[in-house]
C-alpha cells in the first residue's frame, strides 16, 4: 500500500513539472528578414536638353567667278580665298535612347574676310589698245546656319561617351561689299577702285560630326569635338562699270569646339520604397 501511494506521489509530481514547463515554454523568436535601405537608380541621360557651343573654324573657298565686260564672259578669280573665324551656336534636342538623339542647331560665323585677285584687260581698243592688267579684291562674308542632326553615342567609357554624327540644312551667307582695285593700268595714273554691291542668299548645307561627350553632373554634360561642313556655292557681288555679277562655288569648314549639353530630368530619382510584407506568427 505504501509503495503504491509512492508511485501515484510520483506520478503527479512529474505532470506538474510538465505543466509548469509547458506554461513557462516560449517559442524562439523568428529571424526577421533583413530589409535593405531603399534603392537609389540613375535615370539615363534621356529627354529634351539644351545646347550651347564655341568654336573655331578652318575655312577653304572652292573658288569665286564673275562675268567679266558681258554676260557671256564668264571667269575665274585668279586667286580666292577666305580667313579662318570663330562661330557660336545653340539649339534644342531629345535623347530618344542610350544610343540615339537628334537636335536642331543655329550657329553664327563670325566675318570672314575675303582676298582674291582677277586677270583681265585695261583700255577701250579703239584709241587706247586693251592691255593686260589685274586687280585685287577684298570683301568679307558671314554665315546663318540651321541644321537638323542625328548622333550615334558608342557607348559609356567612365565619364566618356564618344559619338559620331551628320546634319542637313541651310546657310545663309551674306556677303559685304567688294571691293576691286587697280593699279597697273598704263592708262590711269595710280591706283583706282569699284564697289560691287554685296549680295545674301541661302544654300544647301550639311555636316558631319564626331566627338565626345563627358559627364560634369547628372544634368549638364561637356562636349567637345570636331565638324566638316560643305556649304554650296551661291550670288557672291552684283553689277559695276561693265563687271559682275559675281559668284562664290561655296566652301568647306573644319570646326573645332566645345560646348555643354543641359538635360532636363537627368538626375538621380530614387525609387519609392513599400516595406516587405511580414509574417504571420500563430501563438
Amino acid at each position: 500500500m505504501t509503495k503504491m501511494i509512492l508511485a501515484v506521489a510520483a506520478v503527479a509530481m512529474l505532470a506538474s513539472s510538465a505543466a509548469h514547463s509547458a506554461d513557462l515554454y516560449q517559442p524562439e523568436p523568428q529571424p526577421q528578414p533583413y530589409i535593405d535601405a531603399p534603392e537609389v537608380t540613375v535615370s539615363e541621360a534621356s529627354g529634351w536638353y539644351l545646347r550651347g557651343d564655341l568654336g573655331y573654324s578652318f575655312n577653304k573657298l572652292r573658288g569665286a567667278q564673275f562675268f567679266q565686260g558681258s554676260n557671256a564672259d564668264l571667269s575665274d578669280f585668279t586667286t580666292a580665298s577666305i580667313k579662318d573665324n570663330f562661330t557660336v551656336g545653340g539649339g534644342v534636342g531629345y535623347q530618344v535612347n542610350s544610343y540615339l538623339r537628334t537636335d536642331l542647331t543655329f550657329d553664327y560665323m563670325f566675318k570672314s574676310d575675303f582676298k582674291g585677285s582677277t586677270s583681265g584687260t585695261c583700255g577701250d581698243g579703239v584709241g587706247n589698245p586693251f592691255v593686260a592688267c589685274s586687280s585685287s579684291d577684298v570683301a568679307a562674308m558671314r554665315a546663318y546656319t540651321l541644321m537638323a542632326n542625328a548622333y550615334v553615342d558608342l557607348g559609356s567609357y567612365a565619364y566618356f561617351t564618344p559619338y559620331i554624327g551628320a546634319g542637313i540644312g541651310g546657310s545663309y551667307v551674306k556677303w559685304d561689299k567688294l571691293r576691286n582695285t587697280i593699279c597697273d593700268d598704263p592708262y590711269a595714273a595710280g591706283c583706282y577702285s569699284e564697289e560691287h554691291e554685296g549680295k545674301g542668299s541661302w544654300r544647301f548645307a550639311y555636316q558631319l560630326m564626331a566627338g565626345a561627350s563627358i559627364d560634369v553632373t547628372c544634368n549638364v554634360k561637356a562636349d567637345v569635338g570636331y565638324r566638316f561642313r560643305h556649304t554650296l556655292g551661291g550670288d557672291m557681288f552684283g553689277y559695276a562699270s561693265n563687271g559682275g555679277p559675281g559668284y562664290d562655288k561655296g566652301f568647306y569648314s573644319h570646326d573645332i569646339h566645345a560646348g555643354a549639353r543641359y538635360i532636363f530630368g537627368g538626375c538621380e530619382q530614387p525609387v519609392a520604397y513599400e516595406p516587405p510584407p511580414q509574417p504571420i506568427v500563430y501563438k
